[in-house]
């Protein structure tokens, strides 16, 4: 009885980590960030990064000139990213912004 039971188990164990969820990592994309008074609209380029869906941080302050973004592992692509902060937009002025390799 004791093997049955010991059987039972392991098949119980080796089942749930088959059905488990696998969480993946976070993935960090350092965008350089560059334009006429780019450096002036902190607060438009985090809104539109954190429009992105996937995206979960946006760090402007650690490293001048760029953005360390923080986004759920494989569902933002670089494309994306660049595309939110190059389509913000004021009178006069832009921001662009290129991924670091």
């Amino acid at each position: 009885m004791p093997q049955i039971q010991t059987l039972a188990v392991t098949s119980l164990f080796g089942l749930m980590l088959c059905v488990a969820p696998a969480w993946a990592a976070d993935q960090k994309t350092t965008l350089m960030l560059g334009g006429k008074f780019c450096e002036f609209y902190p607060d438009a380029i985090q809104t539109a990064l954190k429009k992105v869906p996937g995206v979960t941080a946006v760090d402007l302050k650690s490293m001048k000139g760029h953005a360390i973004v923080t986004s759920e592992a494989g569902k933002v692509k670089p494309d994306q990213l660049t595309a939110a902060v190059n389509a913000v937009k004021g009178d006069g002025w832009h921001c662009k912004a290129d991924v670091m390799k």
